[in-house]
């Protein structure tokens, strides 16, 4: 029989939540939210098996504006949806000047190099912290649904930082079993706002669409 842990990581995550639903528990999830197009599908996708704390902690983005939106549309978004289990939105603060701060000296870095990497570690690392304070049984992070993502850095830096604070990390691959595919549709049934960057200013002129 294939070992667990040479599973990819998704059907592995498929496996928990068929545990989960047999089990009959609904544990809470912390659930780190980089907009509301990439949060749709993974919403969809966990609600059934968890009470979802939707927190929202970008300081990466850049204008002030452009955050504000982003939030708004991802509350609206949790209002919006039928969602089996509760999901509440928890909104991070804004410190842009923390995030300049820590990516100092990586400013000509490549999309998807160091100061990405930096850029995940600072909002997981919160994330972490956050699900501690809310008693959270888990965390996770939308992140992953991105194909302009590298999946495998992320889960690895979460469950760092989960390890480091005693917080659960869930690691994923949601853009697997069609997620971003999903996230497209869901966000044209909902008329989300759906920007054309990342979200940091380093990233404004490349082609993404998701952040």
């Amino acid at each position: 029989m294939r070992n667990e842990k040479q599973l990819p990581v998704q059907k592995r995550m498929d496996r928990f939540l068929e545990e989960l639903k047999n089990e009959g528990r609904v544990p809470k999830l912390l659930l780190h939210s980089c907009c509301a197009p990439c949060s749709s599908y993974v919403l969809e996708y966990l609600s059934p098996y968890f009470e979802i704390y939707d927190f929202f902690y970008n300081p990466n983005i850049s204008p002030r504006e452009e955050y504000e939106e982003r939030a708004r549309e991802l509350n609206r978004l949790i209002q919006a949806m039928p969602l089996v289990n509760p999901v509440h939105f928890v909104e991070g603060n804004y410190e842009p000047e923390r995030y300049y701060e820590m990516v100092r000296g990586y400013e000509q870095c490549p999309e998807r190099g160091e100061r990405c990497s930096i850029c995940f570690s600072m909002r997981l690392e919160e994330s972490a912290k956050k699900c501690k304070e809310l008693a959270c049984d888990y965390f996770a992070t939308t992140l992953t649904i991105s194909p302009l993502k590298n999946a495998e850095i992320i889960n690895d830096i979460g469950t760092r930082i989960g390890e480091k604070y005693g917080a659960l990390y869930l690691p994923s691959d949601f853009k697997k079993r069609n997620g971003y595919q999903r996230s497209i549709v869901l966000s044209k049934e909902y008329e989300l706002y759906r920007q054309s960057f990342c979200g940091c200013v380093f990233s404004k002129g490349v082609n993404h669409e998701e952040s």
